[in-house]
């Protein structure tokens, strides 16, 4: 990006950033997810330290949440109450790492301390004489509210304590099980924990079942963090019972940890979303100092966010085998919950309209039952200049000029004019087993619709699902005949990478570019992952293609269909490692060969790395000559001085 498109990108976040940060921390309000929020937050924070000119004091990312609220008494903390810088990847807490080793004596940290991060109200404890005598928010780190009277009617809050002179931080936070009783207009249960704080009126706090979690005690200051909570558990002080020290050499064990607390964090009592991560030892803590609004020594480990914002770079429509056109929104790359996401179905033309999505539009989305993502909304705020509504019928236009389309009436898709999906369906199998994709012996036209017809196949999985006695039960077929048809299908389970492409029928993809893809990404996996980017530096593959590419992977029927073949054992050999002594040539097959037909021919030399054309260019490596060659190709051949070579030569050339 640019700087100047990064600063514009940079002011739009910060104006929503600021107004989500005064709305959830000093409203109590919830105009977004946290999630969603932590998003726009990590890419902000992601910009500034592409162009660090670009930061000034006011951005979100030099200041902690929030502000006291002018109903309560003003306090100044003695000690600044920071926030901590967010994570989203083991990778950026080894680079956290590693940064710090290069600001630390020896080089090398010894311990780790974990916590839970707790999502509700930060406040310190004051004592003294033993006694508690205030509570005060965090504010904005430097200056907050007194809230001592409310806080005060918190029963897991010791009064009195041990130890003359004592600050205790911690959380401020309601159960699961109590919000979900008393939730009334609260959206989460931080939001009612906060809002029961600043009432002016205690009774009101008194009656909520509010509960302090400690996570840090500043007086008195132990040597490590470690020490410091089992002070506060001594102290009486109520912990969330998560904490861990780490050896400096156990990463694996902590990055292990983390993804199993990941996985049981939702049958905790409490609300977390993220682990913290300190250097247990304090000295070395205090010593890093404080960039900005958060600490060196520590960092918050964010689970995978359940909802993220990322930014649509363009729409395409994918035609499943119905005939539906489905919309579908491709993505920058983005993490949700778990899984790298970088499409997401728009549904139909109607939904489109109803989000009012565009090209270049920044959107929340999320994982429908977890499994599926989806456009919640769409960001307005940070749109840029000169985006255009979408128009549906005219990307139909320029993706499919061949086909006609119809809404039918009180239909919210478009389908494909005049055909059926039976009739696709058998098209998509008989192209599937066809010689240029997996030449399965015995399923042409006849057989195929036999197939459909009678029910046993509804899609191109099931024929790998197909038993002997199914088949002969046919009218077309004998036991023998059904026996030789089911084992051909059972030998096609593990073709050839750049087979396998071509049979799945993708628009555009034919044998050779099914080959060009095979050679590039080596697996089908590395191709299901590819970006649009990915598939244009591949050489004759320009937008229509790539487009078609992206289109096919991200129509739910499609997925659908390679998930069910993926359970059944069928899926394409990996070449990443494949010898291609012909890569670079071309080659044009002509007349006919003695050995083996044209197609199969054309296979090999497409196997061993080469392009096979129909057309002599001065780019053509050479012609290789059966009887009976096409004069045309033969004279231009010898017009431009490409060398021919005989089927004797040819034999030789493919069994390098």
């Amino acid at each position: 990006m640019e700087k100047n498109e990064a600063e514009k990108r940079i002011n739009k976040l910060r104006e929503l950033i600021n107004d989500y940060r005064y709305h959830y921390h000093v409203l109590d309000e919830s105009i977004m997810s946290e999630a969603a929020a932590d998003s726009l937050k990590h890419e902000l924070a992601q910009l500034e330290a592409e162009f660090p000119e670009l930061i000034t004091p006011d951005s979100p990312t030099q200041r902690v949440a929030g502000k006291a609220l002018d109903k309560f008494e003003k306090v100044t903390h003695e000690k600044r109450m920071i926030s901590l810088a967010d994570v989203f990847s083991t990778a950026e807490v080894e680079e956290w790492i590693h940064r710090n080793e290069k600001l630390i004596p020896g080089g090398k940290i010894s311990e780790f301390f974990t916590d839970i991060k707790m999502d509700g109200l930060a406040c310190s404890l004051k004592y003294k004489n033993g006694i508690f005598v205030q509570a005060v928010t965090r504010g904005d780190g430097l200056v907050g509210e007194d809230v001592t009277l409310n806080v005060k009617t918190i029963e897991n809050i010791p009064l009195k304590i041990d130890i003359d002179e004592a600050e205790v931080r911690g959380e401020i936070i309601i159960f699961k099980k109590d919000f979900e009783k008393l939730k009334g207009d609260f959206a989460n249960p931080r939001n009612l924990a906060a809002g029961s704080i600043r009432q002016l009126d205690p009774k009101v706090a008194a009656s909520r079942p509010l509960k302090f979690i400690a996570y840090d005690l500043v007086k008195p200051n132990l040597p490590t963090h470690k020490e410091a909570y089992d002070e506060l558990r001594r102290l009486g002080f109520q912990t969330s019972g998560e904490d861990k020290v780490w050896e400096g050499t156990e990463l694996k064990g902590l990055f292990e940890y983390i993804k199993e607390l990941d996985d049981y964090r939702k049958g905790l009592k409490f609300n977390t979303d993220g682990m913290v991560i300190k250097i247990n030892d304090r000295k070395i803590y205090d010593d890093l100092g404080i960039v900005g609004k958060t600490p060196r020594g520590a960092v918050a480990y964010k689970f995978p966010a359940e909802e993220a914002t990322t930014v649509i770079e363009d729409i395409v429509i994918s035609i499943g085998r119905t005939g539906a056109a489905t919309p579908v929104a491709l993505f920058e790359p983005v993490s949700l919950a778990g899984t790298t996401v970088r499409h997401a179905s728009l549904h139909n033309a109607d939904e489109i309209a109803r989000l009012d999505a565009r090209i270049g539009d920044t959107v929340i989305i999320y994982k429908a039952g977890d499994i599926i993502p989806q456009v919640k909304e769409v960001l307005t705020t940070l749109r840029p200049e000169g985006t255009e509504k979408f128009d549906f019928e005219r990307a139909l236009k320029k993706q499919y000029p061949e086909l006609e389309f119809e809404r039918p009436a009180g239909e919210a898709v478009y389908r494909v004019k005049g055909e059926t999906s039976d009739f696709i369906l058998k098209r998509a199998i008989e192209y599937y087993a066809s010689k240029p994709a997996l030449n399965i012996e015995g399923l042409g036209e006849k057989n195929v619709e036999a197939l459909v017809d009678s029910g046993l196949v509804e899609s191109i999985a099931d024929l790998y699902k197909l038993k002997v006695s199914d088949v002969a039960s046919l009218d077309r077929f004998a036991e023998l005949s059904a026996k030789n048809l089911v084992s051909a299908i059972e030998a096609s389970s593990h073709p050839k990478l750049a087979k396998f492409i071509t049979a799945l029928g993708i628009r555009h993809v034919g044998a050779q570019t099914a080959v060009a893809l095979a050679r590039k990404f080596g697996s089908f996996d590395n191709l299901m992952n590819a970006t649009e980017e990915d598939l244009l530096s591949i050489a004759d593959i320009g937008d229509v293609v790539a487009e078609s590419i992206l289109a096919w992977f991200t129509d739910s029927d499609n997925t659908e269909l390679l998930n069910e073949l993926k359970s059944l054992n069928v899926w394409p050999e990996d070449e990443s490692d494949v010898s291609l002594p012909l890569d670079g040539k071309s080659y044009i097959v002509t007349g006919t060969l003695a050995s083996m037909g044209r197609e199969e021919a054309e296979d090999k030399l497409r196997a061993l790395g080469a392009t096979v054309t129909s057309s002599v260019t001065k780019t053509t490596t050479a012609l290789i000559v059966g009887e009976k060659p096409g004069k045309s190709k033969t004279d231009k051949a010898d017009k431009l001085g490409i060398p021919r070579i005989s089927e004797a030569e040819f034999l030789k050339l493919i069994q390098k």
